[in-house]
């Protein structure tokens, strides 16, 4: 009888990220480090629009007008007809890649948010 050791867990990596110009430290698997950074990104573009727009102040009103917004994107998505649309059919599956971007945009969203609650 062979025995089989299993595979080392994936190692974590810690980044330090910046979202509307407020530093925060966050913990990731390697293989998520690109999408969260896309995310981080996404989000930050996301909250500067709010922020810009002038009718919003404060970080934290900010970012759950942000998370109010992305989630609204997200369950319009989980709504909208679920045949792909040509593009996606040609491209094997956009629409599987768009859901998994928002998903990971939305655990940055959650580790942003519990990073502000630990300020207060």
């Amino acid at each position: 009888m062979t025995t089989r050791t299993p595979p080392p867990a994936e190692r974590a990596v810690k980044l330090d990220i910046q979202i509307l110009g407020r530093d925060f430290k966050v913990a990731c698997k390697e293989h998520e480090r690109a999408e969260l950074l896309e995310a981080v990104g996404f989000l930050d573009q996301r909250m500067r629009e709010i922020r810009d727009g002038g009718k919003i102040t404060g970080v934290e009103r900010i970012a759950v007008m942000a998370a109010l917004n992305l989630a609204n994107e997200l369950l319009r998505e989980r709504k909208a007809p679920t045949a792909p649309a040509p593009a996606a059919r040609a491209s094997g599956g956009e629409a599987a890649e768009a859901r998994r971007r928002i998903i990971a945009m939305q655990a940055a969203i959650d580790q942003t948010m519990a990073g502000q609650a630990k300020l207060l």
